[in-house]
């Protein structure tokens, strides 16, 4: 397998264009545990602002992902990249000065806001342009591959990039973790220059973009609800364990992000094999119960165990659903498409930080991962109702 690899072009530049990523996406990974902690307890702020100070990139990703998609269909994937990752730049250096503010936490706390809007910006762009790019590379017959890789070049740099964020934040304080999150984005932008570009598509005419919407709702529906068992680990997994007096609380992100990479290389090739929602339905089952596991854990190594298996089952729903999104719509559309796709996940990860911040100050941090599993649960009934419904029109065909 390495060596077919290694002998097709496109591949390598696949490949390549997923390093890029990896390393550029640490950035993120990083400031993702260490921000509701700065908040809460450097800032002296409530659960509730907490959990803003993390949903609010998402909900800057949310609404700049129609723009991402329609810049990374008529200016090109590369150049929505590159975009990105400045905006990237420019987030981690503006939350670096939140971070030199603790006497003035108010001031801090708006400035804070600021960076992760810049770095939700980025993110739309970076990731709706990195799927373009692939699957421009190696077409769309392999989409669900692109995806599988884009994600694994996410969550691999979060499970990494939170252990070390927390580290970095306990020995030299907040402003140095985004100092050094802020150079990281300069490596891609040296390295993605090397990597060829893909043709743009300028004069295709293009529908509103609530119609493209209009076409994969449902699909993203599946999306948003997965994402909330994911968004409750980033936000609060480590003030829960903090919260139990438990050990291993910087592992949360690394056991969620060890079965997710590791079911990505293994199993990577399902949705393009059996079909995206053959695999949607498996996983949404596996991650119900991960979440209810974190919620039932009598000990550390139940809620790692239980992060875990919330890693195997979010892993493959993305890249599952994306191969079906990109079936329904011209390939004109796709950057349009897959960035409306995007935002149902982004949705789920901007509510998720203020909302479960609400309620674990008033029934306790394992009442965000009850909600995480019921979330699951009814995403697995939806892919249940659609697969039979895309079995009952293939018979009728």
């Amino acid at each position: 397998m390495a060596f077919q690899l290694t002998r097709d072009p496109q591949q390598g530049r696949l490949l390549l264009l997923t390093a890029v990523l990896f390393i550029s996406y640490l950035c993120v990974g990083m400031s993702l545990p260490i921000v509701p902690i700065y908040v809460s307890k450097e800032l002296g702020l409530s659960n509730v602002w907490a959990g803003l100070g993390v949903g609010i990139a998402f909900f800057a990703t949310i609404v700049t992902r129609g723009h991402a998609g329609s810049f990374s269909d008529r200016r090109g994937p590369k150049a929505a990249v590159g975009r990105g990752l400045v905006f990237y730049v420019a987030g981690a250096l503006t939350t670096l000065t939140a971070g030199l503010l603790l006497n003035m936490p108010l001031n801090a706390f708006l400035i804070l806001l600021a960076g992760r809007l810049l770095l939700g910006l980025g993110e739309s762009l970076v990731a709706v342009g990195v799927i373009g790019w692939g699957i421009g590379l190696v077409g769309p017959a392999r989409s669900g591959r692109v995806l599988a890789l884009v994600g694994a070049a996410i969550y691999g740099a979060l499970a990494i990039g939170g252990p070390i964020g927390l580290v970095l934040l306990d020995r030299f304080g907040f402003a140095v973790v985004m100092g050094i999150s802020a150079m990281l984005p300069c490596l891609g932008l040296l390295a993605i220059w090397r990597i060829a570009a893909v043709a743009p598509h300028p004069d295709a005419e293009r529908p509103p973009f609530w119609s493209v919407i209009g076409r994969i709702w449902q699909h993203g529906s599946i999306i948003c609800l997965q994402g909330i068992g994911f968004a409750a680990i980033g936000a609060f997994f480590t003030l829960y364990f903090r919260d139990q007096s438990w050990s291993y609380s910087t592992l949360g992100l690394t056991a969620f992000g060890g079965g997710f990479v590791l079911v990505r290389v293994l199993f990577g090739h399902l949705p393009d094999r059996v079909g995206g929602l053959a695999v949607a339905v498996g996983s949404l089952a596996v991650e119900t119960v991960g979440q209810f596991l974190i919620w039932g854990a009598t000990d550390p190594i139940l809620a790692l165990l239980g992060a875990f298996l919330t890693g195997l089952g979010c892993s493959l729903i993305f890249p599952a659903m994306g191969r079906e999104v990109v079936r329904l719509v011209d390939p004109h559309l796709r950057g349009t498409a897959l960035g409306g796709f995007s935002a149902f996940q982004d949705l789920a990860y901007g509510l998720t930080g203020p909302l479960a911040g609400l309620l674990a100050d008033r029934a306790g941090y394992g009442s965000v991962f009850l909600i995480g599993g019921a979330a699951a649960a009814a995403g697995f009934l939806i892919a249940v109702f659609l697969r039979r419904a895309q079995t009952t029109l293939a018979v009728l065909q």
